[in-house]
């Protein structure tokens, strides 16, 4: 799937009123009708929206994940000016925790260049990517491996992260509520996510725009846990207030405009 922004926009939409009309959408995006109804038909083919007879909605809910190949393809140019800033800011020869998720395997791409880091994580997919730096130490969690995502879960997973005290905990998340709760739909994730942040010195957030107002049903953490979010935009109201209130750094990171 491409990085269209109207693409990530229209999703946005969706999300927020939970479903619309076609002919919403194409007022709300300012484009045509036939616009929508084509793009509407590519993100219902990749499995991020869900059609129905004059509109469209999310296909997921507050208790299941939309599928890990969809979520690798979901705001996927955010993702990677998001793992640049993150990149930007981890000093060489630090030690950190990277836990599940797309943005975090992001990150782990853009660390390729990166001397001395010894990094702990329960992401297979993080192992294998950080794997290929030489003078990069990875240390992975035993666990049970989820097949969907490579994603190591379970108390052997948290008793193992429990071990180390390290200088950054690099964690994402499936949404951020009003309530200034950070959630996810796994209570096996969120355990060893809840580990990664008991463990880390500072906590770093890496979040992308359509992450702000997602339900999950299971709370991981609230934002005056974080020390810095790393996101795509600007938030959005109440977001900025909460992030002030609970003294969280907001790192934007700017897409590169596509040619």
């Amino acid at each position: 799937m491409s990085t269209n922004p109207r693409l990530d926009e229209l999703v946005m939409e969706v999300r927020r009123q939970g479903a619309m009309t076609v002919e919403a959408l194409a007022d709300r995006l300012g484009v045509t009708l036939q616009t929508v109804r084509r793009d509407v038909k590519h993100l219902s083919e990749a499995g991020l929206l869900t059609r129905y007879h004059g509109g469209v909605r999310m296909p997921g809910s507050t208790t299941e994940n939309i599928a890990y190949r969809q979520r690798q393809l979901l705001n996927e140019g955010a993702k990677q000016a998001i793992a640049k800033e993150v990149a930007r800011a981890v000093p060489e020869g630090c030690s950190l925790i990277l836990n599940i998720g797309t943005t975090t395997e992001a990150v782990a791409r853009e660390l390729l260049r990166h001397r001395g880091l010894r990094v702990i994580t329960n992401n297979l997919n993080v192992a294998a990517i950080l794997s290929d730096n030489p003078d990069c130490e990875v240390i992975v969690a035993g666990g049970v491996v989820r097949s969907r995502d490579h994603g190591i879960v379970g108390e052997t997973a948290v008793d193992f992260i429990r071990q180390f005290r390290v200088d950054i905990g690099l964690i994402g998340v499936s949404g951020i509520e009003q309530d200034g709760t950070l959630r996810d739909f796994d209570l096996r994730e969120v355990k060893v996510a809840q580990s990664i942040i008991g463990q880390s010195r500072e906590v770093w957030l890496v979040a992308d725009h359509s992450k702000f107002d997602r339900r999950a049903m299971v709370e991981l953490a609230r934002l005056d846990q974080i020390d810095i979010l790393f996101t795509d935009r600007q938030p959005p109201m109440p977001y900025a207030c909460l992030l002030e209130e609970a003294g969280v750094r907001c790192a934007i990171a700017l897409q590169t405009p596509q040619t």
